[in-house]
């Protein structure tokens, strides 16, 4: 009897502790969100997200951060794009050919590696190359370190789907005379919600980074018409408005911080939308 009360003692502080830890994460989502809104809200404008900025901008000038919301956009959009064209072949890869080979193992192990490795260590990376073969800081360079930088994001993820799909479901294919590339087409195919989950997982990680891209994507305050020019991203237009001893610079910060909240949240929401609505017709 003692057993069984303990046990429900056990069972009841677990909850408690679960529980509080939820509340924690919450009180911390809900304190961001009111703290940038209550200070940017009175800066945000249509004129803001509509219009580049002018030549005093960030000493209190008039203009806007179109450029940097539309190039975090081609900047993500872009590394989102190339890291999925490494991260599902690869993912196909060990879970069919390689299933449950060394080589699987050492895959994940790698991609866990990265995954820990802080942002910044990809740009500084990626900024010793573009030295070494006299290059310039350019939205493609910027493109190259988020899309090693959510690589690994993004590929553990898929790999995580993929291995819920019942090993009897893949077995049961090949035991049919399927070949392992329509085995990996197949799984393709049971997994798409969940790839485009982390599709948009990765592609938030990449909107909000801004220790990959500060060496190598550069800055400027305008648009740039090729993938060799520099870009400016949101979290940039944030860091450099927040230096300023402006106070009406540093209030239009923290609009620009609603601003790519207000983004990260709706593909977040989108992420959401796809696992639990498409995810009804994947067999488990």
């Amino acid at each position: 009897m003692q057993h069984k009360q303990w046990r429900k003692f056990e069972e009841f502080c677990f909850i408690g502790l679960m529980r509080l830890a939820l509340l924690i994460a919450l009180l911390g989502l809900v304190s961001i969100l009111l703290t940038i809104t209550w200070r940017g809200l009175a800066a945000l404008s249509w004129e803001m997200v509509s219009q580049p900025p002018s030549a005093g901008f960030y000493l209190g000038g008039d203009g806007g951060i179109l450029h940097a919301i539309l190039g975090s956009l081609y900047l993500a959009t872009g590394a989102t794009l190339l890291a999925t064209l490494i991260a599902v072949p690869v993912v196909l890869y060990i879970n069919t050919y390689g299933r449950g080979s060394a080589i699987a193992e050492t895959v994940r192990l790698v991609l866990n590696i990265l995954w820990g490795m802080p942002s910044i260590v990809f740009g500084v990376f990626i900024l010793g190359l573009l030295l070494a073969f006299g290059l310039r800081t350019s939205l493609l360079a910027g493109i190259i370190t988020l899309a090693l930088v959510i690589l690994p994001i993004l590929a553990r993820t898929f790999d995580e789907v993929v291995r819920l799909v019942p090993h009897d479901l893949s077995d049961a294919t090949l035991a049919l005379g399927t070949t392992r590339l329509e085995l990996s087409i197949m799984l393709l195919r049971q997994t798409i919600p969940g790839l485009l989950a982390g599709l948009f997982l990765a592609f938030e990680r990449a909107l909000g980074d801004g220790a990959a891209v500060l060496f190598t994507a550069g800055f400027t305050s305008t648009m740039p018409t090729s993938l060799f020019q520099p870009v400016a991203s949101l979290p940039l237009v944030i860091f450099f408005q927040l230096a300023t001893p402006f106070p009406e610079v540093q209030a239009r910060a923290y609009a620009a911080a609603l601003i790519l909240t207000a983004i990260v949240l709706t593909f977040g929401m989108l992420g959401y939308f796809f696992l639990h609505h498409f995810g009804r017709h994947v067999i488990r």
